[in-house]
């Protein structure tokens, strides 16, 4: 994976950051050239949508598609309206879900993204639907769907119209499987809820960074919920894959590579 790009010479005063995790103090053009990953404790810090995409993607490759569709607030449910102009303004987008075409180490792909700072990259019906058309446009071409997950579930302001997105964007994976195009998803953290519930969870090949979060209910519904005991690593990348849930962790160094190998390799079976 190449080194993410600084962000220039930023003021003094902003020169430094501290790990969320070890809280060990960073310099920030460091941290940034690591692609947000602490140098001291290898803590894998949330990057945004832009990031990812500088970070994954062949250089001047990515096209966006589908950039103008927008939630409507259907239900009027209270305080949505507002809280998606503020996601709006504060990202610079209609929608945490960001979907185009890409190509990674020279293997065309259909990609899509999770923007976690547009209301928690929880999946509405705009999500659903860049997620359904990524894979129905990956099935139509028969070349890979790459998706990168970072959610908390589904958005609860749409109620059954999010809902109907897990069953959706399920359907759209089969059409993949029926046309031998390769699904692959990324689980970054947090992958929660709705979303591990339905697409993400049933992709040809799982990848996830290390000790991102997954898992259905929240810690503190899972430990109502529970008659033991659970492991402190319970809902962690490394537990999913002691139980066979994901096929890899990977570091975010070697995302990129792996990916470009693995489109590559499944995307040959189809040709």
């Amino acid at each position: 994976m190449r080194a993410g790009k600084t962000t220039g010479n930023p003021p003094a005063s902003n020169a430094f950051l501290q790990c969320s995790n070890c809280k060990k103090t960073l310099f920030r053009r460091e941290f940034e050239q690591n692609l947000m990953v602490c140098p001291a404790c290898d803590h894998h810090h949330r990057m945004s949508a832009e990031q990812r995409i500088e970070a994954t993607f062949d250089e001047g490759t990515f096209e966006e598609l589908d950039a103008n569709l927008t939630s409507i607030d259907t239900l009027t449910f209270p305080d949505y309206a507002e809280k998606l102009e503020q996601a709006i303004a504060k990202t610079g987008r209609n929608d945490g879900m960001i979907a185009g075409k890409a190509d990674i180490v020279g293997q065309p792909c259909y990609v899509a993204l999770s923007e976690f700072a547009f209301m928690g990259g929880s999946m509405g019906s705009v999500a659903g639907e860049k997620v359904t058309r990524t894979l129905e446009r990956a099935a139509k071409d028969r070349i890979p769907a790459v998706i990168f997950c970072t959610s908390g579930g589904a958005r609860m302001q749409e109620g059954l119209l999010s809902l109907m997105q897990m069953a959706r964007t399920t359907a759209a994976a089969e059409l993949c499987r029926q046309a031998g195009a390769p699904f692959i998803t990324v689980f970054t953290d947090p992958t929660m809820a709705g979303v591990l519930a339905s697409y993400a969870s049933i992709a040809d090949v799982i990848l996830c960074e290390p000790k991102a979060l997954v898992g259905f209910a929240g810690a503190r519904v899972s430990k109502q919920a529970q008659v033991v005991k659970a492991p402190d690593n319970f809902q962690s990348a490394e537990f999913c894959l002691q139980k066979g849930m994901v096929d890899r962790v990977v570091h975010r160094r070697e995302l990129r590579d792996t990916l470009g190998s693995l489109a590559a390799m499944l995307a040959g079976g189809v040709r």
